[in-house]
């Protein structure tokens, strides 16, 4: 049976702590369009969309994204679960892959991993962070259209449907799902920051770029390993964020998620002040 893909990259120009940060440059190149460029060179990854809001904030994401040949679809500016519905309902998806847009470095074979592996084993969702190994900024999650439907109608928290698939994954009793451990055997998820949330990750992703690439050659190819003998060799690029390594949303939702442990998160410098 053929399964049609869809993969959703979640984009909004009004990040609190770094405004517009997925049209910010890299190389003259918006984060956005940066991160679309590696990802279309995995094999499986069927239809790429971008799902944006209907606030008129992201009016000028969508003219950007739309002139590169991209399609857009609109929803809930705050409900992501809505968003990627949208997409899947509007592409006829069998499967919806959500791939955030601040992670301009995912390896592209990563993606492909993941989505092979959700496609042989008939998992309900399929992803590599739950519970986390790889560096930060590489997340795939793959979610059965019709899971995902049945999250629609029934997440009622706002987290659920804010990060869109926490209703699916925290229900190993009711859905089956798998997870990709990374390889190496080793957790690089706390001590790899390679996202962008903050004005040091941008400066980390561009000088990540600026070792592979240049003007003549704006979207480098370079993959995981590279990413990491590049830190190897330069520790000073390794130390640009790190302050703000291990930091993601399950600081602030603990007590709510029953399938996260603590040491999978921790608080920003700035918010243990």
């Amino acid at each position: 049976m053929c399964v049609r893909v869809v993969t959703v990259m979640q984009a909004r120009s009004s990040s609190t702590r770094l405004p517009g940060k997925v049209l910010r440059p890299v190389l003259g190149i918006p984060v956005l369009l940066q991160q679309a460029r590696r990802m279309e060179r995995a094999g499986l990854l069927g239809t790429l969309v971008v799902a944006t809001s209907t606030d008129p904030a992201d009016d000028e994401l969508v003219d950007i994204v739309e002139a590169d040949g991209i399609p857009v679809v609109r929803g809930s500016l705050d409900d992501l679960l809505d968003r990627h519905l949208v997409a899947g309902r509007e592409f006829d998806a069998d499967a919806v892959v959500k791939i955030p847009s601040d992670c301009p470095l995912i390896d592209p074979a990563i993606i492909d991993l993941v989505l092979g592996s959700f496609l042989e084993s008939g998992a309900d969702f399929t992803s590599n962070l739950h519970p986390p190994s790889w560096p930060d900024g590489h997340d795939v999650e793959i979610v059965r259209m019709e899971v995902l439907e049945e999250a629609g109608r029934e997440a009622t928290k706002d987290f659920e449907r804010e990060h869109t698939t926490p209703f699916v994954w925290e229900r190993p009793d009711r859905y089956r799902v798998e997870n990709l451990t990374w390889d190496r055997g080793e957790d690089f998820s706390m001590s790899h920051r390679w996202t962008i949330d903050y004005p040091e990750d941008l400066a980390f992703v561009t000088a990540v770029y600026e070792a592979f690439g240049d003007a003549d050659d704006p979207s480098p190819t370079f993959g995981l390993d590279d990413v990491l003998d590049l830190l190897d060799a330069r520790p000073d690029v390794a130390a640009i964020n790190a302050r703000y390594a291990g930091v993601n949303w399950y600081r602030h939702h603990l007590d709510d998620l029953a399938t996260v442990h603590s040491d999978a998160t921790r608080f920003a410098p700035e918010e243990r002040a």
